[in-house]
């Protein structure tokens, strides 16, 4: 269904994306990983058209589209729900919805359409006439995966879906995607959420500073301590901080590891493992000192 072959993507003299490949198979539903700033969403702006890539190759269905305009690949097949939802927050939540159908001829096709994704999303139907931004962060993502489904897509995008959402919703989002993935749809999951990505994926590719780090089935990410190092692009730290300074939630990478350390700052400390970016990170909280794990 889709093929992406050796993917540069350049800001300027900055290359977001190096040599980039990967395929997604029809009836799939692959998911794309790797931390903030790896090149996830730069992939899915290349591959919908909002970025010229500096050079490689995107074929869809047989079709080079690397060229093609953004609105010629939506009538490929090819169609993109953006990170952040960019619903149209005046219109209502039946606009937002029509608006998804704007490619479309089959005025029946798309009233029986809407009347499928208001069944599968019953709070939709209850906010038909509500303006689409005084819902919920919750309900906005629905209702972007349902105006993006409205163009009867081959290929559904689907950029960082839990962003912003509570944990309960990202589970409800999730279980959708995977009704989605048993009804057929080929599907393209960038996400940071390593945990809820591979509940349904039938291969996986991890990024990491625009290249690509590891693919393979998801049972090759069975080793938590393997994916987090693909994360993180080299070998973990542990940091030691007070316990009283400092609390974190890190939902990307499944169950990261917590313990008490005593340590020579604080006889009560946490500890975690972090990646070698962060140590040197600028927004690294001042009250802490790392030292390499003996563990």
């Amino acid at each position: 269904m889709l093929s992406v072959d050796n993917l540069v993507v350049r800001y300027g003299a900055v290359s977001a994306v190096r040599d980039l490949s990967l395929k997604v198979g029809r009836g799939e539903l692959v998911a794309l990983l790797g931390p903030n700033g790896a090149g996830k969403s730069s992939t899915i702006n290349a591959l919908t058209g909002l970025v010229t890539p500096a050079s490689g190759r995107i074929v869809l269905d047989g079709q080079d589209i690397s060229r093609v305009r953004t609105e010629d690949r939506i009538r490929a097949g090819l169609t993109s729900t953006p990170e952040g939802r960019h619903i149209f927050a005046n219109l209502t939540v039946g606009e937002n919805l029509r608006l998804g159908a704007a490619i479309r001829r089959d005025p029946k096709g798309v009233r029986q359409d809407i009347e499928r994704f208001l069944a599968l999303f019953p709070v939709l139907s209850e906010r038909y006439g509500q303006a689409a931004g005084t819902l919920s962060g919750g309900e906005q993502q629905m209702l972007a995966i349902a105006r993006s489904l409205m163009s009867r897509p081959k290929l559904l995008l689907l950029d960082e879906p839990s962003l912003g959402l509570a944990p309960k919703i990202v589970v409800q989002i999730f279980d959708f995607i995977g009704e989605l993935k048993a009804e057929g749809l080929t599907l393209l999951v960038v996400e940071q959420n390593a945990r809820q990505a591979l509940r349904f994926a039938d291969r996986v590719y991890v990024v990491s500073a625009g290249t690509l780090r590891h693919s393979g089935p998801p049972s090759s990410l069975a080793d938590e301590h393997g994916l987090f190092n693909l994360y993180i692009g080299g070998e973990a730290a542990t940091w030691i901080m007070p316990c009283s300074s400092f609390s974190m939630h890190w939902p990307s990478v499944p169950n990261i590891r917590w313990w008490r350390s005593a340590s020579p700052w604080c006889s009560q400390s946490w500890a975690w493992s972090i990646s070698p970016m962060a140590r040197s990170s600028a927004s690294r909280p001042t009250a802490c000192s790392w030292r390499p794990r003996s563990d």
